[in-house]
């Protein structure tokens, strides 16, 4: 109980209305740790009855003096006080009491609002990136190439017609059977648009036109190939794709197959202008090493002082011990050549 530690004792009059009676009582009330005690006015004081304090209720509105109890609800008996230091200390262990108790409608609507807060969270933070990664888990390969070409197509339009002659697309088909072998994807090489390459769904790789014009080793081209080839691995391109368009985008692709053209539309535009993000070292030099290409031109091609790519250059005759020609001479000259000048 609330002890009131400002009083040693603290006793008031007041007016006792027993139960059962018509006839009110001067009596002396006494405060103590659990109890109201309600005694004899005369100078035997005489105990008449004791009322818990958790138990008691006021009668009377809070502020009106005097003011009026009652040691049940359900009890016809009544205590009439006018003492204001007695109301006050009454209303503050009643107040205390109050607070101490338990409150189930209070704890059903914490419980209601935290699950209700797990629920939005739910839907806010899991549900979306769920949804994705469903609907990346599931979409098959052609769906995968469909939207690719969709992305490729809106991109052409921005940057102009890919670098397209005779022998310049046969040397990358050649490439592509070289680094990706058995894939129905692309190697395409754009004029403009692309700051060096990028990657689609379907695995469709751009190339900016200095990456095969401005070297004279096809292994920086390989580079870059393998270089976007790791990239898609670690972030899937269709994941990338839904993030960026939002759950909608994943719904409409999981019941129809396909995304809306606004939304293909923008991250087409966001493609040609986003920085790639720099590739993992190990996975990059594993990739090298499985399609026996030298790192060593790729690295320097990055950064001409290599001071940047170590890794990559030590790695190459070391981590990457076997090699072979990415394409023959012909092939590369006729590569190098296919935007036509």
């Amino acid at each position: 109980m609330i002890a009131l530690t400002e009083f040693e004792r603290l006793e008031a009059t007041g007016l006792w209305l027993p139960e059962g009676e018509s006839q009110r009582r001067s009596v002396i009330i006494s405060l103590g740790e659990a109890t109201l005690t309600i005694s004899e006015s005369r100078t035997d004081g005489r105990a008449l009855t004791h009322w818990s304090l958790p138990a008691i209720e006021r009668i009377t509105d809070e502020g009106e003096v005097p003011a009026r109890y009652r040691p049940a609800s359900d009890s016809s008996e009544e205590l009439e006080i006018d003492d204001t230091l007695m109301i006050d200390a009454i209303t503050r262990i009643r107040r205390a009491i109050d607070r101490a108790r338990p409150h189930p409608g209070r704890l059903r609507g914490l419980i209601f609002g935290l699950g209700a807060a797990a629920v939005l969270a739910l839907g806010v933070f899991w549900l979306p990136g769920a949804l994705i990664r469903q609907a990346v888990s599931i979409v098959p390969p052609a769906t995968r190439a469909e939207i690719g070409q969709e992305l490729l197509d809106r991109i052409k339009r921005l940057s102009g017609a890919p670098c397209d002659t005779v022998h310049g697309a046969r040397a990358l088909n050649k490439l592509k059977a070289r680094l990706i072998p058995g894939s129905d994807g692309q190697i395409v090489v754009l004029t403009s648009g692309v700051a060096v390459s990028q990657h689609l769904p379907g695995q469709i790789i751009l190339l900016n036109r200095a990456v095969v014009e401005d070297y004279e080793d096809p292994d920086v081209a390989a580079g870059y190939v393998l270089a976007e080839l790791v990239r898609a691995q670690e972030q899937d391109p269709l994941e990338r794709l839904l993030r960026e368009a939002g759950l909608t985008s994943s719904i409409r692709l999981l019941t129809t197959g396909h995304i809306p053209p606004e939304m293909l539309d923008a991250h087409a535009e966001s493609l040609l202008t986003m920085v790639q993000p720099p590739v993992p070292e190990a996975p990059l030099i594993a990739a090298f090493a499985k399609a026996q290409v030298h790192s060593a031109p790729y690295a320097y091609a990055r950064d001409i002082t290599g001071a940047s790519v170590l890794p990559l250059i030590e790695a190459d005759g070391v981590q990457i011990e076997t090699t072979r020609p990415v394409l023959s001479d012909g092939d590369w000259v006729a590569l190098q050549g296919v935007c036509g000048g």
